[in-house]
């Protein structure tokens, strides 16, 4: 198993994932030739450096399994909105509600808080133990943002099977990697060949 995670991860980014993170976090479940999977939020550890890889979490934060299985639980239903808007299909509401609880568990506004010393200033609370759910809640918030902004319409799922990743259509390609393009077109020239013999 855990070279088909160091496959995974070797991947290249789709495109949309470095503008979007809650692509990122869809495809962090890779479905690779020959029916294996890879998870690269599998462990805590993983979960841990995907999040710091991102800019949201400490590469030293510490994650416990909890914190691995919300992220995993998120990947679910976030996976589950996106492929709803590909299919123009109607999103589960258990999806929604678990954007929208990820996005209001986490205050959003900064608090007027005061110092002894230093008197009144603003800030965020964050507290170390909640580092997960401000990153949940970034990942929520884009999820939002992507499914109701413009790029909602370039939303496509890598036409190369068995690849389950999302992307952002740029012009006519259809695959998440030259990988998975250069797979799609093998298979359509080993089908040319086997019909016409």
């Amino acid at each position: 198993m855990e070279e088909f995670v160091r496959e995974a991860a070797a991947l290249p980014s789709a495109p949309g994932e470095a503008e979007h993170p809650a692509l990122a976090l869809a495809n962090s479940a890779v479905a690779l030739p020959g029916g294996h999977t890879a998870d690269l939020l599998g462990t805590p550890a993983q979960a841990e450096q995907w999040l710091a890889r991102r800019d949201l979490a400490p590469a030293d934060a510490g994650l416990a399994e909890v914190c691995a299985t919300q992220l995993r639980s998120l990947r679910e239903q976030v996976r589950s909105l996106l492929a709803s808007r590909v299919a123009g299909q109607p999103a589960l509401p258990a999806a929604v509600r678990a954007v929208n609880d990820a996005m209001s568990r986490v205050p959003t506004a900064s608090l007027l808080l005061w110092d002894e010393k230093t008197g009144p200033y603003r800030a965020t609370p964050h507290p170390t133990t909640a580092i997960v759910e401000h990153a949940l809640a970034l990942i929520a918030t884009d999820t939002a943002d992507l499914l109701t902004a413009p790029d909602a319409a370039r939303l496509t799922a890598c036409a190369s099977p068995p690849c389950n990743r999302f992307l952002l259509k740029h012009g006519r390609r259809q695959w998440c990697s030259t990988r998975c393009g250069d797979r799609a077109r093998a298979a359509r020239a080993y089908a040319r060949r086997t019909t016409t013999q």
